[in-house]
């Protein structure tokens, strides 16, 4: 019988650009933004587990956070619940959970996902993730899933693939970390560029060997752990290993320098869930391009998104292209697009009192 894949779930993000609804107590992946009565990280698993088993589940969380994981993910393993003490982005965080199943099982398939995207078409997606799995078996393959762009994005990395007309699954070329809007714009006429997804596949012991070779401080600092894990001492020792690694992503420390990097191309209807805008545009709309979630009279307003709690009315009069919404202690009314103020917003709010972010 094949061994089912491991899957690695990425939660530690703080999901800023969803404030005030996404706090740090309780940020979007925690959160059922989407009215399904699942959160984020539950679809995130249902997603997966027709593929897999509950015990091989990972899920990568800041300790602050453990015990909403294991209410929210009750049929994982406790152990499997690994606690960031620290933020240090997602090549600690890859590494970490890679050495910890790398060290029971090397020839173990690891699929990594972020928590908090969304998913339209679940065949499609999992006929790619197979696709990807089958490719990971290439000695130090490193497989990312590849979004088709529909649009000159600059808020998405990019990759180029060489164009092989046969092969289902894309040498990479290269990468390139949100670009401006003039080189978005040629990347997305040239036809030969997809939208990083950030979720990967590969053996354990694919991406250990690549973390040797890019990133060995980090490898040195991992392999360490080996006689730590799954045992009581594990939490002192992340709580040393965090303070010893840099804070870079995947695709800084690994993916931008190994040519071992492959893409299969995926068309399923994603969206990362960045932002209130990337909300407003995976819904439907009504005939004044307005996303209502509020009771609500509105006048002369369009393109705008209502998010207020039905307990009170809401009366909105000469509004574009603007967002108000409330929760708990905060009333937000700004630009929907405006994505980029969201952490000066978070700090300044944070000046105000802790209890408003």
């Amino acid at each position: 019988m094949l061994e089912k894949p491991y899957i690695v779930i990425m939660a530690g993000g703080i999901g800023s650009r969803f404030w005030p609804y996404s706090r740090h107590r309780r940020p979007k992946q925690f959160l059922d933004l989407l009215g399904t009565g699942r959160t984020l990280l539950q679809m995130t698993y249902d997603r997966f587990i027709s593929i897999s088993q509950p015990d091989h589940f990972f899920i990568v969380a800041n300790q602050q956070h453990y015990e909403l994981v294991k209410e929210q993910l009750p049929d994982i393993p406790e152990s499997n619940i690994l606690t960031e003490p620290l933020r240090r982005n997602t090549a600690t965080c890859v590494a970490y959970a890679s050495y910890r199943i790398g060290a029971h099982h090397p020839e173990a398939k690891i699929i990594v996902t972020p928590s908090d995207h969304l998913i339209l078409h679940q065949d499609k997606f999992l006929a790619k993730i197979q696709l990807a799995l089958q490719a990971s078996e290439n000695e130090h393959r490193l497989l990312t899933i590849g979004i088709r762009p529909n649009r000159p994005e600059t808020g998405y990395g990019y990759i180029q693939y060489h164009l092989e007309a046969n092969s289902k699954v894309k040498k990479v070329k290269t990468f390139t970390e949100k670009p401006n809007e003039k080189l978005a714009q040629t990347f997305f006429e040239s036809g030969d560029f997809v939208w990083n997804s950030g979720i990967f596949v590969w053996q354990a012991k694919s991406i250990i060997h690549a973390f040797e070779t890019y990133m060995p401080d980090v490898a040195e600092v991992f392999e360490e752990g080996r006689e730590f894990y799954k045992r009581e001492e594990e939490i002192a020792f992340t709580k040393k290993a965090y303070t010893l690694v840099k804070n870079i992503s995947i695709d800084h420390g690994i993916l931008e320098k190994s040519d071992q990097v492959y893409t299969v191309l995926g068309d399923f209807g994603w969206s990362d869930l960045g932002s209130w805008m990337s909300l407003y545009e995976n819904h439907q709309l009504d005939a004044s391009d307005n996303l209502v979630e509020a009771n609500a009279l509105l006048y002369d307003t369009k393109k705008s998104f209502i998010k207020v709690s039905p307990e009170k009315l809401v009366v909105i009069q000469g509004l574009e292209n603007y967002l108000v919404t409330e929760s708990d202690n905060v009333l937000l009314i700004c630009q929907l697009d405006q994505e980029k103020k969201f952490r000066e917003f978070m700090k300044d709010a944070k000046n105000k009192g802790e209890d408003y972010v």
